[in-house]
């Protein structure tokens, strides 16, 4: 079909780039599949064992209610999805589930709160949890919206290892999707984050009615800046009933693995996660996105508030792939 492929970046040396132009992280997307994945699979291979995965679990600690207007989400208070709001969990039942998790095999505990920004009246308790988690040998995260620079410090002397608080999609498509909140805001946050000293989980949602121009732009967006994300989380976009995108058409499969392909290359670094929406992915799409970098995953059968692979289908899965989990 081709004489020769469209001329696009080099694979990247093992070194860190972060001066990726929008253009060529574009050039990257639009390589001949085989050759997007070969080149992700390289560079996959000088930073981690190719054979093995992260296993991470997400807890939802406080349901719903949300003030945002996030057109994907099922929690937002926005729309009539039928999600009842809860209030935050107490401390010792999310500890049992953490305990719970670990004996299941995770490494890392994510916890989520449905909330625009984290309120100071919650820190006390928010920290609380993070410490008792934090004592079970495992790895924690949370995403609690939007925070301040003392609230960040706070979370950090606690014992937070990560803090997810994703881009969504590209600069330009965002405000297609959430209009309560910037994309700048987004940043703003990241760089709290930072500042506090925790590492940060950051990736976006596909399917959404993007173009690959935006998922481009959303690679981009991540692999420029001063320090990549330590984790890049990589949803496939579950239309909920009631919400502004409830009819969105599924994401192409090789769409979703050419995104992921991207991230790799352009973060070499980074743990990339297969996220929401693995649920209704084959087995072979799931092992297509293994091979192009993705080396994370979600286990547990509930992801928030949708549903996420049996443990047991995981398990043949990755023993069919004769892949095991990362080492500590």
């Amino acid at each position: 079909m081709y004489d020769s492929f469209p001329e696009a970046p080099e694979a990247p040396a093992p070194e860190l780039r972060h001066d990726w132009s929008r253009e060529e992280v574009e050039a990257l997307l639009d390589l001949p599949f085989m050759e997007l994945v070969f080149r992700a699979a390289e560079v996959h291979r000088r930073h981690f064992d190719p054979s093995e995965l992260q296993m991470s679990q997400l807890l939802s600690i406080k349901t719903g209610g949300c003030a945002e207007d996030c057109g994907y989400c099922s929690q937002s208070a926005h729309w009539e999805t039928g999600l009842k709001a809860s209030k935050l969990m107490p401390t010792c039942e999310v500890v049992e589930a953490a305990k719970r998790a670990k004996e299941g095999g995770a490494q890392r505990y994510c916890m989520g709160a449905a909330w625009r920004e984290l309120k100071d009246r919650d820190v006390d308790r928010i920290c609380e949890i993070v410490s008792e988690v934090k004592s079970l040998g495992l790895e924690t995260c949370m995403t609690l919206g939007m925070l301040t620079g003392p609230q960040a410090q706070a979370l950090k002397e606690a014992g937070l290892d990560y803090y997810n608080h994703n881009i969504d999609t590209s600069p330009d498509y965002y405000g297609e999707i959430i209009t309560t909140r910037t994309f700048q805001d987004r940043l703003d946050t990241i760089r709290t984050v930072r500042e506090a000293g925790m590492s940060v989980c950051s990736g976006g949602i596909l399917g959404m009615g993007e173009g690959r121009r935006d998922r481009a732009g959303m690679i981009h967006a991540l692999a420029t800046m001063e320090e990549h994300p330590g984790s890049v989380p990589i949803n496939a976009l579950i239309p909920v009933e009631g919400t502004p995108l409830s009819g969105s058409a599924r994401i192409d499969s090789f769409e979703f693995i050419r995104t992921v392909a991207a991230a790799r290359i352009t973060m070499p670094k980074s743990v990339v996660r297969l996220s929401a929406g693995r649920d209704d992915m084959t087995d072979e799409c799931q092992a297509l996105c293994f091979l192009a970098g993705a080396n994370s995953i979600f286990v547990g059968e509930v992801l928030l508030t949708k549903d996420n692979p049996e443990r047991s289908a995981d398990d043949r899965l990755l023993e069919r792939l004769d892949l095991r989990p990362m080492s500590a």
